[in-house]
């Protein structure tokens, strides 16, 4: 959104329309400080004022400044602002959102001006007739722009805004001094304003632990997650597929990761029709944080359990990860069935643009390639091919792209929020990335070091909670230490293996 040079063909049918409309407009653009300084939002959003700077809010809890560069991330739950620097500096405690102003979207169908005097008004390039139209935030027409003449008799960049009859709703508006925006998407709902209570938040996003970073480095990527009443920045990571070093060279076997889910061989999979489907990559995260899908706000139906993530609890009690009582289940570890070599099952987040996709299923069969195209080894080249993980979608991620899954793997990374305080573990490793990131820079993304690494450390860090020790070791046994792996992807049937886990 940043200012351009826009070429302003005037033709002779323009400065025909020049009227005589007198000087009697409401607002004078030159005398309006605001005039070159709109904000345009694509949706409605929250507007948070600290001194001179302001900070828009969007349902979801992300935070963009004036030029839309997103900057930090808000819990409307909680009042909380964190920017999204290394530090994650604290920009604001316990805003009041139900105070806030809340702004519409300015619609913008076509690369135009925008000018904010007594409201935003869209200045549309001159149509084919020669006429400058001026819509207001809605995209409804309001009027057009009528140019001054200078001294020589040519149409200068200075007119007046008039409305349909005539009439100067704003007076000398200088179009050099206006930005250029280019169109935006449609709105979406609302954002409901939170009352005073942190009992009934209502939508808003709630920031959770965003845990890792789209590196080749850390084979990770940041997220949302819903830690309290809404959507909020969840952890994302590397979930690993099968990569390179085999599950021999983890010291805990890999029966002991595998054998949660049941008896019997391979549950049935049923692909859903006219589900989802598409291509990506999976990345992995746990933060101990109360999903998105927990919130009764969102169904209400994955589990929650107490602070140590063992007792099931009710939803009522909030998140760890914003002051509350509930946490994520350890029983949601990823796991294999007896049996069943082929499948994987595990709980993931998807982007928040799926944010209704609570409780839903998909199939990932791995590819046997890496995200990134680095020489990194471990996140490039992938043992085996065509594993297939079967994932139940249990929470969102703000910048979790489509196509992508955040695998639920502990020790995986804690992202922003580190939740898990009171589980009693060890070292989690490196904040985005986890274990697996600490594997890859000891031994310099040797990926035959990483399946023996990564098992040391899921035994160390884990040693006093074998089901957190089993989920860790998912990922070093089952998924062969990989990072980034990509995937096809199909929407399917959920099985009961799952489902009694959610």
């Amino acid at each position: 959104m940043k200012k351009k040079l826009f070429t302003l063909l005037l033709s002779a049918a323009a400065v025909a329309l020049i009227c005589n409309c007198g000087d009697d407009a409401v607002i004078n653009a030159d005398n309006n400080s605001n005039s070159s300084r709109p904000i345009i939002v694509s949706q409605p959003s929250f507007l948070y004022r600290d001194g001179d700077t302001n900070y828009i809010i969007d349902a979801y809890g992300f935070v963009t400044n004036e030029a839309g560069d997103t900057i930090a991330l808000a819990d409307i739950a909680t009042g909380l602002i964190v920017a999204l620097d290394s530090q994650r500096t604290i920009i604001a405690q316990n805003v009041n959102f139900a105070e806030l102003e809340i702004l519409s979207p300015t619609i913008i169908t076509e690369a135009a001006w925008v000018l904010h005097a007594d409201k935003n008004y869209v200045i549309h390039p001159m149509n084919q007739h020669g006429v400058v139209i001026v819509t207001d935030a809605s995209g409804a027409a309001i009027g057009s722009m009528i140019f001054k003449t200078g001294s020589d008799g040519v149409p200068t960049t200075v007119g007046d805004i008039v409305d349909l009859e005539g009439n100067v709703l704003v007076g000398n508006v200088d179009l050099n001094d206006l930005n250029i925006y280019q169109p935006n998407t449609n709105p979406v709902p609302v954002p409901v304003e939170s009352s005073s209570s942190n009992d009934n938040p209502g939508p808003g996003p709630v920031l959770t632990s965003s845990s890792s970073v789209e590196n080749p480095g850390n084979s990770s990527s940041s997220k949302t997650n819903s830690t309290s009443s809404s959507s909020k920045t969840k952890s994302s990571s590397s979930a690993a597929k099968s990569s390179s070093s085999s599950a021999k060279s983890s010291s805990s076997s890999a029966k002991s990761s595998s054998s949660n889910g049941g008896s019997g061989g391979c549950p049935a999979i049923k692909v859903k029709s006219g589900g989802a489907s598409g291509s990506g990559w999976a990345t992995r995260y746990w933060d101990c944080c109360m999903p998105h899908c927990s919130w009764p706000e969102h169904g209400g139906q994955a589990k929650v359990c107490d602070s140590r993530g063992k007792n099931p609890i009710g939803n009522g009690s909030g998140s760890v990860c914003s002051g509350g009582g509930g946490a994520a289940c350890t029983s949601q570890i990823p796991f294999t069935v007896d049996g069943c070599e082929e499948y994987g099952f595990a709980f993931a987040a998807v982007p928040a643009s799926n944010g209704g996709d609570c409780g839903k299923c998909f199939q990932l069969t791995f590819t046997g390639e890496g995200h990134y195209s680095s020489t990194n080894g471990n996140t490039r080249k992938l043992k085996n091919q065509n594993k297939k993980l079967i994932i139940m979608t249990t929470n969102i991620g703000g910048d979790v792209q489509q196509g992508q899954f955040d695998i639920m793997i502990p020790g995986g990374g804690v992202g922003m929020f580190n939740g898990c305080a009171n589980m009693g573990w060890g070292a989690q490793g490196e904040q985005y990335g986890g274990l697996l990131s600490d594997c890859e820079k000891e031994h310099n993304y040797n990926a035959g070091k990483m399946a023996s690494c990564l098992t040391e450390k899921c035994n160390k860090s884990f040693a006093n909670d074998e089901e957190a020790k089993k989920g860790c070791l998912f990922l070093a046994t089952w998924m062969n230490a990989a990072g980034n792996p990509e995937h096809n992807y199909v929407e399917v049937e959920c099985p009961e293996v799952l489902k009694k886990k959610y």
